[in-house]
């Protein structure tokens, strides 16, 4: 059985597809098939809105303060059904909705897509991982080149506007320089930084 949904540290999560546009050498679907109280997170199909939705028979969304999009993909590989869940969830619970993103669905989606967060999304955190656009090249290996660390930082721009919370986040593989680094982008944009183990 897919697991469409798992718990980890007391939040609910969706694993809402396996696609992503970057090959991270961190990335901790390279490390084990399963986190929290998922045994795997590979998915045999991608799933549709309404079977992650018919997945919360088993998990009550209202019992959650937070629920988080994340799971072994970028979720805005699949913005249609990411949106069409939000909008389910808005209904059912007054949890916070969280995207953790690399923020490259501009990218992906070919189209400004930070507007129709607003109303649905509560918290967009946004993997900045390095200070160096070449060093992100090769941390990250983005199948879209040298464009998506600026995507990425516009991408963070356009949140602000649309969605109440806004943060970056950083793995502690990178040397201290270079989380320094990420401080000051982190400053001169207005976004707050969070350092995070590789497994969070």
């Amino acid at each position: 059985m897919e697991e469409l949904l798992y718990t980890y540290d007391g939040k609910l999560y969706i694993n809402l597809t396996n696609k992503c546009p970057c090959r991270c050498t961190f990335c901790i679907r390279s490390q084990m098939d399963g986190l929290g109280s998922a045994q795997s997170l590979w998915l045999e199909h991608e799933p549709s809105a309404d079977e992650v939705i018919a997945a919360f028979a088993h998990y009550h969304p209202a019992d959650f303060d937070e629920i988080i999009f994340c799971g072994y993909g970028e979720p805005f590989c699949a913005l249609d059904r990411l949106l069409a869940v939000s909008r389910y969830l808005r209904g059912v619970s007054r949890a916070k909705i969280r995207i953790n993103t690399n923020g490259l669905g501009d990218l992906i989606c070919k189209k400004t897509t930070a507007p129709l967060l607003e109303g649905l999304i509560d918290t967009v955190s946004i993997s900045l991982n390095t200070s160096d656009p070449q060093y992100y090249l090769r941390l990250c290996r983005p199948s879209f080149g040298e464009t998506a660390y600026g995507a990425m930082l516009q991408f963070a721009r356009d949140c602000k506007q649309y969605v109440p919370e806004v943060k970056f986040s950083v793995v502690d593989v990178i040397p201290a320089a270079d989380i320094a680094g990420c401080e000051k982008i982190a400053r001169e944009i207005g976004i707050p930084l969070r350092v995070r183990h590789f497994t969070e």
